[in-house]
């Protein structure tokens, strides 16, 4: 019973909330294809509870040589390409955006180290209005495409960071 709480409490630090004003994140998790790959992506929910729109503009991490956002488009003959996106995201005003697999995403290239399994990567992000929140999110390699964090809908909450 102990280790139970131990372990809940533990899950509940990770879910403390990442925010700048009115921007925030939740369940936001990277991961690798591969255990050798030299890139990896990150995905989270981005939430704006202002009166105003703001835009994801960059992001940065020491995890990789380079960090860009990015999504898939269809080409001319209907293959999915990833691309950059270089004038961000934007957060609607009491909206939210998602970045998911197979569209829009934070993308690792050139990974300083292997992306492992339960392991923490450090990415700061970058928005127009609310400036930078910088976060520790998780690497979960067995996560599906689609799944929330835990396998809940809804995950449980937000990620650490802090606003600046």
């Amino acid at each position: 019973m102990f280790r139970t709480f131990i372990l809940s409490a533990g899950l509940s630090v990770l879910s403390a909330a990442a925010s700048a004003g009115e921007i925030s994140v939740h369940d936001a998790y990277a991961r690798a294809s591969t255990p050798m790959s030299a890139s990896g992506a990150a995905f989270m929910v981005i939430e704006n509870a202002g009166s105003a729109p703001d835009r994801l503009v960059s992001a940065a991490s020491p995890a990789a040589e380079r960090v860009e956002l990015h999504t898939h488009l269809q080409d001319a003959n209907g293959v999915m390409r990833m691309t950059e996106v270089e004038e961000g995201f934007e957060i609607p005003a009491h909206g939210r955006h998602a970045l998911a697999r197979g569209g829009d995403h934070v993308m690792f290239m050139g990974l300083t180290r292997p992306f492992e399994d339960g392991a923490m990567v450090p990415l700061t992000l970058t928005f127009e209005k609310a400036g930078e929140i910088a976060v520790e999110i998780p690497v979960d390699l067995q996560r599906g495409p689609g799944q929330m964090q835990h396998g809940m809908p809804g995950g449980h909450g937000p990620m650490t960071g802090s606003g600046n």
